[in-house]
């Protein structure tokens, strides 16, 4: 499965700096110069980092081969990905990535399916995105609501007030 890790934005400069929307949480490990990032589309990469640095909160990157304006400006839109199977498991066990949620069956704690995670959201707290048939409810991600994640399994455990997994009762 593949991870977005970024989005090229605009060119910065003459030189062929572009600005990229981090969708990381190691945006220094990921673009370190040298490092070869795959692209959405293909066709468009693999880019190796030629340098970065941030500028007013902004990433600035230049790609090999990329030196001018027209040449990063071609870039724009393009996605940076990577594999998911590139990312070391995270040492807390408490401790999750949004692709090992995606896809889990969401079950009652007396075992009885309720829907599937399609999503996680981080707007401050982060909400998982639950399907139910054709709707989708919001679950905050808190322990106190999801108190069991079992990857083997393929499944968590949502324990909330009555209505929480009610799409009836979506706000």
């Amino acid at each position: 499965m593949q991870l977005v890790i970024g989005r090229i934005g605009r060119p910065h400069g003459l030189r062929g700096d572009v600005s990229v929307e981090v969708r990381t949480d190691d945006p220094e490990g990921r673009f370190a110069p040298g490092t070869a990032v795959a692209t959405d589309p293909a066709s468009t990469g693999p880019l190796v980092v030629e340098s970065r640095r941030w500028h007013s909160g902004v990433l600035l990157v230049r790609f090999e081969g990329v030196n001018d304006r027209d040449r990063a400006e071609a870039l724009r839109g393009t996605t940076l990905v990577i594999d998911s199977a590139d990312i070391p498991p995270s040492e807390d066990p408490d401790e999750f990535y949004d692709h090992q949620l995606i896809g889990l069956a969401v079950v009652t704690p007396d075992g009885e399916r309720v829907g599937e995670v399609t999503d996680v959201l981080h707007h401050g707290q982060d909400l998982l995105v639950v399907r139910r048939g054709t709707a989708e409810v919001y679950v905050p991600f808190v322990k106190a609501l999801v108190p069991v994640i079992d990857l083997d399994k393929g499944l968590l455990v949502v324990d909330g007030p009555a209505g929480l997994l009610d799409p009836d009762q979506a706000v």
